[in-house]
C-alpha cells in the first residue's frame, strides 16, 4: 500500500470517529444549555479519572424545568469525546428528544430513567463499572466502615441492589428504585456504583469519595493482612460528624468547592466540551 493510500485511509477514518456537530447553544433554552456543560464536564472529568468502561456506562441529568425529560451520552461516544451539543435528550419512554446519529444505550435508560423518574431530588446520577467499585460490589460484606473516606462517604447513605441480569427488563426499575430509597449512593452487586445528586457537582463528589473508599478497601485487602476494625462508637461519631459538617453548607456543600476547581482545570484542558 502506497504512503498515499494509507494517508487516505486514516483520514477518512479521523472524519468518521469524529462526526461535525452544530452547536445546541442557540437552538435550546440558557437552562438546558447549562445543564448539557456542567454534563459534559461530568463525563471529561470522569474520563480523566479513568472510570470509563468504553462505552458501557452513563451520566445523566434532568433537563431543567421538566419531570419527564433527561440527558444522556449517545451510545458510541467515549466520554473523552462529549460535547454539550452531543449528549441526547429524551423521555421517560425512551424516545428520542434530539438529533443525534446515535442511539440509547437500552440498560443505561432503564437504571437512569428509573432513578429521575422515582426520586425528584436527583437532577444528576452516575453509574460506573470501575475495578474497584465493581470489586467491592461483587464481595459479601459490602463497603466496609474500615476508612476515613468510608465513614465520610458518608457511609449511612449507601444502599444495595440485588444483580438481576443486564438491566433491559424495566420491571426491575421499581425494585432498584425501591433499594436506593432515601439513599445517595448505590452498590449493584456484582455489577457497579451508582450514586446522585442535586447538582452534577454533587452527584460527582459522591462519586469520587465512593470510589476512593472502594479503591482503598480493595488495596487493603491485597495483602491479605487482617483489617484493622473500628469501634462502633467511632463508627457513629465519624458519621455524625460528616453529617454536621454537610449540615453547615457553604461553598463546600454539595461538592461544590471541588467542582468549581474541576471545571477551572477542564477549561485550561480540554475547552471544546462546553462546545
Amino acid at each position: 500500500m502506497s504512503a498515499e493510500s494509507t494517508s487516505s485511509n486514516v483520514s477518512r477514518l479521523s472524519t468518521a470517529a469524529t462526526p461535525a456537530r452544530e452547536s445546541l447553544r442557540n437552538r435550546v433554552s440558557p437552562a438546558e444549555w447549562e445543564a448539557r456543560v456542567e454534563l459534559a464536564a461530568a463525563y471529561r472529568l470522569a474520563a480523566i479519572q479513568g472510570w470509563s468502561d468504553m462505552l458501557g456506562t452513563h451520566i445523566s441529568c434532568r433537563v431543567p424545568d421538566t419531570d419527564d425529560q433527561f440527558l444522556i451520552n449517545p451510545y458510541g461516544e467515549l466520554f473523552e469525546e462529549i460535547t454539550a451539543s452531543s449528549l441526547i435528550k429524551c423521555d421517560i419512554a425512551g424516545n428520542k428528544l434530539s438529533e443525534s446519529p446515535y442511539e440509547i444505550n437500552a440498560a443505561g435508560f432503564t437504571i437512569h430513567s428509573a432513578v429521575h423518574m422515582g426520586r425528584p431530588d436527583a437532577h444528576a446520577v452516575m453509574h460506573l463499572h470501575t475495578g474497584y467499585g465493581v470489586a467491592v460490589s461483587a464481595q459479601e460484606d459490602g463497603l466496609l466502615p474500615v476508612t476515613q473516606k468510608a465513614l465520610t462517604t458518608p457511609y449511612n447513605q449507601i444502599r444495595y441492589h440485588d444483580y438481576e441480569g443486564v438491566a433491559h427488563d424495566h420491571t426491575e426499575r421499581e425494585r432498584l428504585l425501591a433499594d436506593l430509597g432515601d439513599g445517595t449512593m448505590l452498590i449493584l452487586r456484582n455489577h457497579g456504583t451508582l450514586t446522585v445528586g442535586s447538582s452534577c457537582g454533587e452527584m460527582f463528589s459522591r462519586m469520587y469519595r465512593l470510589e476512593t473508599a472502594c479503591k482503598f478497601q480493595i488495596l487493603a485487602m491485597a495483602g491479605d493482612a487482617k483489617l484493622r476494625r473500628l469501634p462502633q462508637e467511632v463508627i457513629d461519631h465519624t458519621m455524625q460528624q460528616g453529617i454536621e459538617l454537610s449540615a453547615k453548607g457553604g461553598r463546600h456543600a454539595g461538592g461544590k468547592l471541588m467542582w468549581d476547581a474541576l471545571l477551572r482545570k477542564l477549561a485550561r484542558e480540554q475547552p471544546e466540551y462546553a462546545s
